[in-house]
């Protein structure tokens, strides 16, 4: 597992699809996953410290688990299947060590709040992350890079993901909007 952080939650606003790209602390990649709008605001609102007026589910869920006794320790994303992301949330409960099933969005809105640590399994980052505004390695060069055989990689499929990036304004990413 790598450690990442949430870098960026930008919208396309031609198709005012939304993602959450998070970035790999010790390097230069990125994991886009998509996400829905709602999640995609719970995150900005944990990110940014902005609470609202009643507990969302992620504050009432973060309030329950301290309130059990309960610790969030971190949030790991796990696997990639299928074109899903799955992730857990991880509770330390009397020293145990609790993974809860959840999704990415839903995991990642909570682990803003609680402020711990994402993680990132190698496979996933190894199979869906990307480089920002690196060029494209033809085929030549990537048969001369040496290492250990990847995962197969659906090119039709992560075009989607390609598009959507390279829609973004890379220079407005991380400055707040004026309301």
């Amino acid at each position: 597992m790598m450690e990442a952080v949430v870098e960026s939650v930008p919208v396309n606003l031609m198709s005012q699809h939304r993602v959450v790209l998070l970035k790999e602390v010790s390097a230069e990649r990125h994991l886009p996953i998509w996400i829905g709008p709602f999640e995609a605001d719970a995150i900005a609102m944990g990110l940014q410290g902005i609470t609202a007026t009643r507990p969302l589910p992620y504050d009432l869920l973060k309030q329950v688990i301290a309130d059990l006794g309960g610790q969030i320790t971190r949030i790991e994303v796990t696997d990639l299947t299928a074109d899903i992301f799955y992730a857990k949330i991880v509770i330390d409960l009397d020293g145990r060590q609790v993974p809860i099933d959840s999704r990415p969005s839903d995991a990642i809105a909570l682990g803003v709040r609680a402020k711990v640590p994402i993680l990132v399994a190698e496979s996933v980052m190894e199979r869906a992350g990307i480089i920002l505004g690196a060029e494209e390695d033809d085929e030549e060069q990537a048969e001369s890079v040496e290492g250990p055989p990847s995962t197969p990689v659906n090119e039709e499929q992560l075009s989607v993901f390609r598009d959507f990036i390279n829609s973004l304004d890379i220079d407005d990413l991380g400055k707040k909007r004026d309301s």
